[in-house]
């Protein structure tokens, strides 16, 4: 047997300039040259326990696609990601690899050595193939006007969930339509993550993928309002699944909320990234404030204080209620924040947000905290120190501190029935729910969590709607 070489550094991401990038909205991380995917494939050490592949949600070959790269196999390596991921492109850019995928590396595990850059790869192989689009014959080219007699699916909700589990049906020869509540597919991936994070004609080049293998796609539909369930099944779909995410904001219960300059970052992200407020060319009301404060500190919390330093900030202050060290959000992100020139004020909670005479935003009241014995997230309580309350001039504010389920498709379902936080209670195994034909994952059965866990729970849906129009 052969001595397996263990390199021990990781091979470095380049990354736009943060003096630079803090002023524009192109993308912030570059990719890997060849050159670089090569150096990278070659330090995994194709361990025979496959741990990689366990924290994967969607269970990617990893291995084997890295193996591919290292044969300069690219359309193999993208193949074999394809087996199981129907979004490599936008995975390897977003995807918390660093608790997934990466957490589980054996190399990782050895001393002083890094784990492999499996979502780096990831982005390499399908970024390749999007400059290297296959040749496909007509004959594969699929005709939306076809009028097949194949079983109709329906998916309520254009987002990851939603998406993979289109893409897993329409492989497994169902005539699955997609219906979308915006005028864009792709969900949070169009309207929540900013573009210099995840530029949209990447999504956008994946979701005419999933087009070209017969996946229709109907924007404008808010189901629950303009149709119900009950319509879809008279049009003649027989099964659906619902993905509709976790979308309705969050506001702190403090005094100040109702004032002018007070926004969600749903709203204020939607704007930017769906609404294209950050191009001149587009009149999109948005909020600039000169002094920024975010509240929360996850991704979302980072993509905000981010968006607001491109968009002109003279300052912009993530407030978080507990330390850098339980902070949420990707490392990655918070370090670029950072970078960039985001000032971070920890273990604060803001308890006022004081206004003009006009009604607009002027300053913010906040408190000192200190953190105490473990929660039930297992992240230490902060606790409020009274009497160190103090003052910081801001003229927006930005709520990041999550979501909840919107409404209006669960609550006018005849008996789908929903947890006390008003989610659809599935069975996990199959993400079935209290109505037989009906399938669910993602936010709005979890709650706000990753891109590549709706994605997960869209694949599990998409083998139980087979499973049970088989068995029908």
């Amino acid at each position: 047997m052969p001595k397996v070489e263990i390199i021990k550094e990781r091979t470095p991401m380049p990354h736009l300039d943060a003096k630079i990038r803090a002023h524009n909205f192109k993308e912030v991380a570059l990719g890997f040259t060849e050159e670089m995917a090569l150096a990278e494939a070659k330090r995994c050490i194709q361990c025979k326990n496959r741990a990689c592949v366990k924290g994967c949600p969607v269970e990617v070959a990893i291995p084997e696609f890295i193996a591919l790269i290292l044969e300069k196999d690219y359309r193999g390596a993208l193949k074999k990601i394809k087996e199981t991921n129907v979004l490599p492109a936008i995975c390897g850019r977003v995807c918390p690899q660093e608790t997934q995928c990466e957490q589980y590396c054996t190399l990782g595990k050895i001393k002083d050595s890094k784990p492999v850059g499996i979502g780096r790869l990831e982005r390499f192989v399908a970024d390749w193939d999007l400059t290297n689009p296959e040749e496909i014959s007509p004959e594969d080219v699929y005709c939306e006007d076809v009028d097949d007699d194949r079983v109709k699916v329906a998916i309520i909700g254009g987002g990851p969930a939603g998406l993979t589990c289109a893409g897993e049906l329409a492989n497994l020869g169902y005539s699955v339509t997609i219906f979308e509540a915006f005028h864009k597919t792709g969900g949070v991936l169009v309207y929540g993550i900013p573009e210099f994070r995840l530029p949209k004609d990447i999504v956008q080049k994946e979701i005419d993928q999933l087009k070209a293998c017969g996946v229709k796609i109907e924007v404008n539909r808010v189901i629950g309002q303009i149709l119900n369930i009950d319509d879809l099944r008279e049009m003649g779909f027989e099964a659906f699944f619902i993905g509709v995410g976790a979308g309705l904001p969050v506001f702190l219960r403090i005094p100040g909320t109702e004032l002018n300059g007070v926004l969600s970052a749903n709203e204020y992200l939607t704007r930017v990234n769906l609404m294209k407020a950050y191009d001149p060319e587009y009149d999109t009301m948005v909020d600039l404030g000169k002094n920024v404060a975010v509240f929360g500190g996850g991704n979302v919390a980072m993509d905000s204080a981010r968006t607001a330093l491109r968009l002109g900030a003279e300052k912009v202050m993530v407030v978080y209620r507990r330390s850098e060290n339980e902070i949420p959000a990707r490392r990655e992100e918070y370090e670029h924040a950072v970078e960039e020139g985001v000032e971070f004020h920890f273990l604060r909670n803001p308890t006022k947000i004081i206004g003009d005479d006009e009604g607009f935003v002027k300053a913010i009241e906040v408190l000192k905290m200190e953190l105490g014995e473990p929660d039930a997230s297992g992240r230490r309580r902060p606790i409020a120190q009274p009497g160190t309350e103090y003052i910081l001039d801001v003229d927006l504010c930005i709520m990041a501190i999550g979501a909840k389920a919107n409404p209006l498709l669960t609550k006018k379902t005849k008996n789908l029935k929903l947890n006390k936080w008003d989610y659809i209670e599935v069975n996990e195994k199959g993400q079935s729910v209290s109505i037989p034909d009906v399938f669910a994952g993602g936010d709005i059965v979890t709650g706000s969590a990753t891109v590549i866990s709706a994605m997960g729970a869209g694949k599990k849906a998409a083998a139980s709607i087979h499973e049970f129009l088989t068995n029908q």
